[in-house]
């Protein structure tokens, strides 16, 4: 999830809230590795539930269920091969994830959508490195739905 997490950064996760909502674009989630429940990822969701993920020469495009298209606008992650394409239509209870650092990352474009029951939480918090501490950290805006990361509050004056 370079440039967004690094190793060694210490994130508290929240395991309760989608019990109770559902994960919006822009998330960052933690989840198990579809293809190894024993290894956890954190990436970003990018598709919803009965959308369509076009990537067409590293511009990410969703199609909602009411037919309205849209580009993604992804300031934050490390651009991909200009070449590359891809369309998946995510059935009910599947997401498409993607991490930021896009040439580097394993996620939705190499092994498919990621099944709702695989998502353990959202990152919630991120204590370390102190000069990063923030309350949802990474998350970004999309369709006004999901918030920016809150800086955690200075003890300074």
């Amino acid at each position: 999830m370079s440039p967004t997490f690094e190793n060694l950064d210490y994130l508290i996760i929240d395991e309760i809230s989608y019990r109770f909502i559902e994960p919006a674009r822009g998330d960052v989630i933690v989840f198990r590795y579809p293809l190894n429940p024993s290894i956890f990822y954190i990436k970003r969701v990018i598709g919803l539930p009965g959308e369509a993920v076009s990537i067409s020469r590293g511009i990410v495009s969703v199609k909602s269920e009411g037919g309205v298209q849209e580009a993604l606008d992804e300031s934050y992650v490390t651009i991909e091969d200009a070449t590359y394409t891809k369309n998946v239509a995510l059935a009910e209870g599947e997401y498409f994830v993607m991490g930021d650092n896009r040439p580097n990352s394993s996620d939705s474009r190499t092994w498919g959508a990621l099944p709702k029951r695989d998502i353990v939480g959202r990152a919630l918090l991120r204590l370390l490195p102190l000069s990063k501490a923030s309350f949802f950290p990474g998350s970004a805006q999309y369709d006004g739905v999901a918030s920016v990361a809150i800086p955690w509050p200075s003890t300074t004056p």
